[in-house]
């Protein structure tokens, strides 16, 4: 097993113990040194969004003091839900390992399908996508002013 992968398994194992959340662990590496780790503890914090990579990202952003972690690559135990694939987009990492499938998770009784399928029908605006959530356009006409400051603030950082 890949060493990297292996450190991400074992928080995946040792989380399955917790019920601090499911079965998952990753690790955030740069230059062949583990950067950032994170389980699973979605249940323990009641926080829907920390998961094994969102905090993985988290704790090596925090060790390397930077939002941007072009370089880094990380290691999952599982294929990455679409909130941790697009974390790990955000985040500039452009090579992910995975161990287990999304189909593997479904198995288990994770909805990440559900989610990957509102996403697929966003262009269509199907009925089942309402159901799942609605999306409702509300005062732009305000709102897209402070973006408009933002345009042309000249100290802005873009990320």
């Amino acid at each position: 097993m890949n060493e990297y992968m292996k450190v991400a398994n074992d928080l995946a194992e040792k989380n399955n113990s917790t019920n601090l959340g499911g079965p998952f662990g990753a690790v955030v590496v740069k230059e062949g040194k583990i950067v950032g780790k994170g389980s699973n503890c979605v249940v323990g914090s009641n926080d829907p969004t920390a998961h094994a990579e969102i905090m993985a990202i988290r704790n090596a952003c925090m060790e390397l003091n930077t939002f941007d972690l072009s370089g880094c690559e990380i290691y999952t135990s599982c294929y990455p839900c679409p909130m941790c694939l697009s974390a790990i987009i955000w985040s500039n990492i452009k090579k992910v390992y995975y161990g287990n499938t999304k189909e593997d998770a479904a198995e288990i009784g994770f909805r990440d399908d559900l989610i990957y399928k509102y996403i697929e029908n966003l262009s269509k605006n199907t009925i089942k996508n309402k159901e799942i959530i609605e999306m409702i356009p509300i005062d732009r006409e305000e709102t897209i002013k402070v973006f408009d400051k933002f345009k042309s603030k000249e100290d802005k950082v873009i990320y």
